[in-house]
């Protein structure tokens, strides 16, 4: 259902817009054109780059759908996530265009007729300047997210069609050098990372950690995101490439230090929100990979009581036998593929608290009467542990901490529970 009442403020968000776009991006080319020492970043294959002049019409396009798209929105919060998201891009980007500015290096051919005149319309205000990361792609990574979430059918494929050819369009008219497009794309799925729709933005909940254990591994990310970037840059032109990585460790070190297991966006069906998605895609294959590795001797879940099982999370066909599961990981995706699903997101290697630990335990409970049912972490061994021990602690089917380890371990010799974890079980109601 669309909320009533929405053109108004859809209107007056263009109205802020649209002036802020051609103002910001006209003085930071105006101050970008006064400098001496505006560099190039070019690789050699991009010379043989094709010149389309009839895709300036997908590149202008992108007009008319910016100021369309705040017409799409059906709830105010959609609306404001979105123009937040815009105005987010702006500031990213003339900020960069400011304090690291390229320029465009290649000659467009001569042109006249309707492409021609298009054109000539362009560089009256689009100067060679101002490249990466791409405005044009970062608004067309919002812009994307914004009409393929309210296409249906065979108009989301239309929208697929178009929108890439907008991307490629910013190559073949000669107005961006390689380098925009993926650094244009990083700033876009952050600005839709840092607003996003189904959850609340990751900012609302920011607080500096006082854990000294996350302090300890975001700093690890930490470093490890610094010494990618040097490498990235040490090595130039593909090796660039690394910085994709860095900039996921970073986010994971933000979320170990400030934005707590919120950060990664899991949401309720066990997915990861796009944004999440792309930007820590390195990441989310090292920690799969690294699941993979050290429960290769025991990739099985086991049962532990009443049909209660613990384990790693799971792949597709490893789901079959079960009807439920509740699932502690907050890094990796899961598509529990119609199964009933609780997510209580923890960060790895970091205890549950105590209302994380009565959350799960009431969870286990509530939907064990679908049948088997699975507890699961990114190995099964510490975070899904805890839980399960609080379950058993929950439920009286253990009297004490100490009974309900041995209970689990009975089944599963191998799980870890440092003192982290005992102390929030202790925070359970009548654990002792």
């Amino acid at each position: 259902m669309r909320e009533p009442g929405l053109f108004k403020p859809a209107l007056l968000w263009l109205l802020l817009l649209a002036p802020l776009f051609f103002s910001t991006y006209g003085f930071a080319t105006w101050v970008t054109s006064q400098r001496s020492d505006v560099g190039t970043l070019v690789f050699g294959w991009e010379t043989h780059m094709p010149f389309w002049a009839w895709t300036i019409v997908p590149y202008w396009s992108i007009d008319l759908l910016y100021g369309f798209s705040l017409l799409l929105p059906s709830t105010r919060h959609e609306l404001k996530q979105h123009a937040l998201r815009l105005l987010s891009a702006q500031v990213i980007a003339v900020s960069c265009f400011l304090i690291w500015p390229l320029r465009f290096t290649f000659e467009r051919p001569e042109l006249d007729g309707v492409f021609g005149w298009l054109f000539a319309v362009l560089a009256g205000f689009d100067k060679p300047f101002n490249q990466a990361p791409s405005l044009h792609i970062a608004l067309l990574v919002i812009l994307w997210v914004m009409y393929q979430r309210h296409a249906q059918s065979v108009w989301r494929w239309l929208v697929h069609g178009w929108f890439a050819l907008i991307g490629i369009s910013v190559l073949t008219t000669y107005q961006h050098h390689f380098i925009d497009l993926p650094t244009g794309a990083l700033a876009g799925w952050i600005c839709v990372w840092l607003w996003p729709v189904e959850h609340p933005s990751p900012l609302l909940n920011a607080r500096l950690t006082q854990d000294p254990k996350r302090w300890r591994l975001g700093l690890r990310y930490g470093l490890g995101a610094l010494a990618l970037a040097i490498l990235a840059f040490a090595i130039g032109g593909s090796g660039l490439w690394i910085l994709w990585p860095a900039v996921s460790l970073g986010l994971i070190m933000a979320n170990y230090l400030v934005l707590g297991a919120t950060g990664f966006q899991k949401r309720a069906d066990g997915r990861l929100t796009p944004a999440a998605r792309w930007l820590y895609a390195p990441y989310l294959a090292a920690a799969w990979i690294n699941s993979r590795l050290w429960t290769r001797k025991h990739p099985q879940p086991d049962l532990i009581v009443d049909n209660v099982w613990l384990g790693r999370v799971p792949a597709a066909s490893e789901q079959e036998p079960f009807k439920a599961i509740v699932d502690l990981c907050a890094e990796l995706p899961i598509n529990p593929q119609g199964r009933a699903y609780q997510s209580i997101s923890v960060l790895d290697l970091i205890a549950p608290t105590p209302a994380e630990c009565l959350q799960a335990a009431q969870a286990i409970e509530r939907l064990r009467c679908n049948g088997p049912l699975l507890v699961c972490c990114a190995l099964g061994y510490s975070r899904s542990a805890t839980a399960v021990a609080a379950w058993l602690l929950h439920t009286a089917r253990a009297a004490t901490i100490e009974d309900a380890l041995a209970i689990i371990r009975t089944a599963r010799a191998d799980v870890v529970l440092h003192p982290a974890h005992r102390e929030a079980l202790e925070g359970l109601p009548h654990a002792r």
